[in-house]
This record gives structure tokens, C-alpha cells and sequence, in this order.
């Protein structure tokens, strides 16, 4: 069952109302009716059981029957750093990534990055990852909504770093396999990087290096960036009892 977003200020003495897009789908594609059963989230890790009152074109009146904390969330604290691509690869990154439970996403540019779009065309396109992620949480059954950032510089990226427990680079002529990488006591706090098209330059690699950044490969075949963000986080989920 589809999961639809309910902010906890919509509710108010156990009842609610859907309004807008989400009522629109409710009633008229899925031809929900009184009495019937929805399964909400607040996007912020807890999960509701709503039973619908009334409805009507635009507007869903709810009961809220239960709560509880979410059991679809990743335990792995996820930040991924994805290159700035070209045209509408970003938002097939953001897609995926949003499906395997990140955390929190922040794209950024360093030495191949596209051009820096003007500020108009940026707001644009956040407002766009944004809808894509919200959309694909609902669809994925997710509970938390992924934090994405503004664009950054590299040098931005490589201060994060005391913030993790795990700082993974993908680097198409590192030798170190990701079979070395094993989970610690505790959180495991995690950031990825992965570069753009063309990948990173070897001084970016000696920067990242410096800062705190181990670089791993991701095997003999060059993958497309997209394609490494989606592969690579997958497998680092999976080394760190995630997946």
C-alpha cells in the first residue's frame, strides 16, 4: 500500500484531513471510500494507520487510528556526495538513492562539474530533487524524507569530515577493495563521494586523501557516474549491515 504524507500539525485530536494532490489520488485513482484504511507518515520516522471519515473531490477527513516508530528505515546514518551532472541524471541519482534509505544528499562542484547554472535555473532544479524524493519515499514506503542540500564547493565536502566514522571515495584507479571496509562499534556514520562525469583529478584525489577520505574502487569497469552512486552506495549499505 502507497504510503501519503501527513505533518503532524495536520492532526488534531486523532482526525485529520488530506488535502490537494494527494486527496485527488485518493479518491478518484484508487477510489477510496469511508471506512477504508491508509497508511500515513509524518517523514520524520513515525508511521500512522489512518481509517477515512468522508471524502470528496479535493478533501479526505481521517481517523487516525495508530502510530508507531518506522520499520523501513535504514539504521546506517548515509550522506552521499554526488558530482554535479549533466542535464537530468541528477534526479535519476537522487531517485535511487532515495529508494535504498540515505540519509542525506548533497551534490556538489569540483574540477569536471558541468558549469555552475545561474541561480534561477538552481532553484529550479532543488525544487525538483525535492519532489522527486518526496515522491519516491511515498512510492518506496519510506518514513523520513532525505535531507538534500544546496550545492557545495569540493573544499566544502572534504570539511565534513570529522562528522563520520567512514569517509569512502570511488576512485577508478584506487586499488583498495571495498572488501577492506568493515563496520564499527557504534553508529557508523557514513559520507560517500562519488565525482561527475570524467571522474575526479589526482590532485582532488590527494585533497580528499588528506582530509580524511579513503579511496576504494568499484572494480575493473568504468561505470557511468550515475551508475556508480546507485552500485557503490548499495554495496557500502550491505558491507555495513544495512542490506
Amino acid at each position: 500500500m502507497q504510503k501519503f504524507f501527513l505533518p503532524l500539525e495536520l492532526i488534531h485530536r486523532n482526525q485529520a484531513v488530506i488535502a490537494g494532490q494527494d486527496a485527488r489520488h485518493i479518491a478518484r485513482v484508487l477510489r477510496l471510500n469511508k471506512g477504508d484504511i491508509l497508511c500515513l507518515t509524518d517523514g520524520r520516522g513515525t508511521d500512522f494507520t489512518g481509517r477515512i471519515i468522508d471524502t470528496s473531490p479535493d478533501r479526505v477527513r481521517l481517523e487516525i487510528v495508530n502510530s508507531q516508530a518506522s520499520k523501513s528505515e535504514s539504521p546506517l546514518p548515509f550522506t552521499v556526495c554526488s558530482g554535479m551532472l549533466k542535464h537530468q541524471k541528477m534526479d535519476t541519482v537522487i531517485k535511487g538513492l532515495t529508494q535504498m534509505g540515505i540519509t542525506r544528499w548533497i551534490p556538489f562542484y569540483c574540477e569536471r562539474s558541468i558549469p555552475v547554472p545561474d541561480t534561477k535555473a538552481l532553484a529550479r532544479r532543488m525544487e525538483r530533487w525535492h519532489t522527486i524524493a518526496k515522491e519516491t519515499i511515498k512510492q518506496c514506503r519510506r518514513s523520513r524524507l532525505v535531507e538534500i542540500s544546496s550545492p557545495k564547493t569540493f573544499d566544502d565536502i572534504l570539511e565534513l569530515t570529522p562528522e563520520f566514522d567512514h569517509c569512502i571515495a570511488f576512485w577508478e584507479k584506487s586499488s583498495r577493495p571495498l572488501s577492506c571496509l568493515t563496520p564499527l562499534e557504534g553508529e557508523n556514520r557514513t559520507i560517500l563521494l562519488i565525482g561527475p562525469e570524467g571522474g575526479f583529478s589526482e590532485p582532488e584525489i590527494a585533497g580528499a586523501s588528506a582530509a580524511g577520505f579513503t579511496p576504494y574502487t568499484l572494480g575493473p569497469r568504468i561505470l557511468r557516474a550515475e551508475t556508480a552512486a546507485l552500485c557503490g552506495a548499495a554495496l557500502i549499505q550491505h558491507r555495513l549491515g544495512d542490506m
